[in-house]
């Protein structure tokens, strides 16, 4: 039995390490392999991706050139601050990451903290809000991590003439995405500029925050994407590496809400001077009893109270420090007159008190406290007052909110005090399949690599065992076959030994535990189950009859000593039937 399951172990093994050494042919990226597999490193491939399909911007950063030739540093100032820290001088730069990067991959980096920094960029074409859904992807890194700032971005309302070189925070964009941090604010900005149906003015609308914890994005230093998809049936969703963090609609779940209530209060309504509000009043009928006296204190000195016996009067309960001297340089004439300081008097100490004895307060049986009339309904409430409605002046009802203003450009405008946040790969489509292919060629590569170079050795495992489910049978195996032999060779050792022990019991007739432990009942037991042998039965009668006569013997004398019971030495029975 021990020689098959050796044999089945080996088998196993030696198809284990053949099929792994088939999957590692196919492999493109390198990971940590079980024990008794031989590890191979690969490097991670990256190729800059190619747009494909319907794309409005894209931008991997990769080639330096065409960044610097696309892309256009603001030179203006920013209004309403003081002039020294007005300019848009924020230092940017095209860098790959500082650890674990992909070869080849770069992105743009925010190299300066605490100042102003602009910069942005026009989509190939505009993007015009009709029947095709909005997808603004991009992904951010906080390489160290981040204090107070933005990391979002600005999509620039498309317009005639526009100068990117003079991009401020007045630049009229339709869409603000992307996260923002100040202190323990951790926030996901989805802000878009609704356009007033009836006066051709625009408001900011404000979506709702997301009820996933944000805080983790800023600090651990990894990879992001942030994703944003605006349906023209007005439905939007919002998610970070794929996962939807908030969804809703542009009508319901934005603040202020796009459309303006259909009623409002008349500004011009005011309460009457009769109007009475007050739902309770003090009964005018009623009138404090004579004798409530309102002069009564709360607490008086107990009268039944006694001085403790050997109260100090004549000794202070402080007294001054008979140690202290008076300082060199203190001057009375700046200081004073110098006394020292007090400390506790010792005489005290044994004492129960020293100083005035007063009797201690207690609770006055007498004290009423204020007298109040009792409250009664008011006969003349009329309810709290509200101004009457009147239909809303500037009442409006946009059924389709998506049709926003044509974008143009995508811009960073942004404030942060920590630096190197590196943004990367941004791509603004129609297409969903689109901007997946395009996270799939950039932003997965970056994020894996990432992952993988920051895993353990135990989390490279698993995650080797769940691309290869066929090394949980070997780890069954593996695991389970040493305790089987372990538990086998125990139990076997342990049978040979009690048989061992039974034997050398029969052999020698030793009186086991069993019988050692056993009462008389028992012994009588299993002398019923064996047959009297030849003279036997005769001598258990003549036991029989003497022991009738001993019973009839004390029935006789109450005094007469009981008899003792004649000792069978125990296995005797046995040896002689066995005999």
């Amino acid at each position: 039995m021990r020689l098959i399951l050796l044999i089945a172990l080996w088998l196993c093994l030696s198809i284990a390490v053949r099929c792994d050494d088939d999957d590692r042919e196919e492999a493109t990226v390198t990971e940590e392999l079980p024990e008794g597999v031989a590890e191979e490193t690969e490097e991670v491939v990256y190729v800059s991706p190619t747009p494909n399909g319907h794309i409005y911007f894209a931008e991997h950063f990769d080639v330096p050139e065409e960044f610097e030739a696309k892309w256009i540093r603001s030179q203006a100032k920013k209004e309403g601050i003081d002039e020294e820290i007005a300019k848009y001088d924020g230092k940017w730069a095209v860098e790959s990451l500082m650890k674990d990067g992909l070869k080849g991959d770069l992105g743009l980096v925010l190299k300066s903290k605490a100042k102003h920094a602009a910069i942005s960029a026009p989509l190939d074409r505009p993007f015009v809000f009709t029947n095709k859904p909005l997808i603004v992807q991009y992904d951010v890194t906080f390489q160290n991590g981040q204090e107070c700032g933005g990391a979002y971005i600005k999509l620039l309302t498309q317009e005639t003439g526009m100068r990117l070189s003079q991009f401020t925070d007045k630049t009229p964009y339709t869409i603000m995405f992307g996260p923002d941090k100040c202190g323990n604010d951790h926030k996901l900005h989805f802000i878009f500029q609704h356009k007033n149906p009836k006066d051709g003015s625009f408001s900011e609308k404000h979506a709702k925050k997301p009820n996933t914890r944000l805080d983790e994005y800023f600090k651990d230093g990894k990879p992001h994407l942030y994703t944003l998809m605006i349906h023209p049936d007005n439905t939007f969703d919002v998610s970070v590496d794929y996962k939807i963090v908030n969804k809703g609609t542009l009508l319901e779940d934005f603040s202020p809400p796009v459309n303006p209530p259909s009623e409002i209060d008349d500004p011009e309504d005011r309460k009457p001077d009769d109007w009475d509000e007050r739902e309770k009043i003090a009964d005018p009928d009623a009138k404090k009893p004579d004798d409530w006296d309102e002069d009564e204190p709360e607490q008086v000195a107990d009268t039944d109270a006694v001085k403790p016996d050997g109260w100090l009067d004549d000794e202070p309960e402080m007294i001054p420090d008979p140690s202290a001297e008076k300082p060199e340089d203190w001057d009375e004439d700046m200081d004073g007159t110098w006394e020292a300081p007090l400390i506790n008097n010792p005489s005290c100490e044994s004492a129960p008190g020293c100083g005035l004895w007063k009797a201690p307060m207690k609770a006055n049986p007498k004290f009423k406290g204020k007298w109040r009339a009792a409250m009664i309904d008011n006969p003349n409430y009329r309810g709290k007052w509200r101004p009457r409605r009147i239909p809303n002046p500037d009442f409006f009802e946009d059924k389709h909110p998506f049709n926003m203003a044509s974008i143009g450009a995508v811009g960073l405008e942004i404030w942060s005090m920590s630096d190197n946040i590196l943004f990367d790969n941004f791509i603004i489509t129609d297409d969903k399949i689109v901007s997946e292919q395009w996270a799939a060629e950039t932003f997965d590569l970056k994020r894996n690599l990432v992952d993988r170079d920051q895993e353990s050795v135990v989390q490279r495992l698993m995650n080797y065992t769940n691309k290869n489910p066929w090394l949980w049978a070997v780890y069954v195996i593996i695991v389970g076959l040493p305790l089987v032999l372990i538990f086998t060779f125990c139990c076997n050792s342990q049978e040979k030994q009690d048989a061992a022990r039974a034997a050398l019991q029969k052999k020698t007739d030793e009186a086991g535990e069993d019988d050692e432990g056993g009462d008389d009942q028992q012994n009588e037991d299993e002398s019923e189950g064996v047959p009297p042998l030849e003279g036997e039965e005769d001598e258990v009668k003549d036991d029989d009859n003497a022991k009738d006569d001993e019973a009839e013997e004390e029935e006789g004398s109450e005094d007469a000593a009981v008899p003792e019971e004649p000792v069978v030495e125990k296995g005797t029975r046995r040896r002689a039937r066995k005999d």
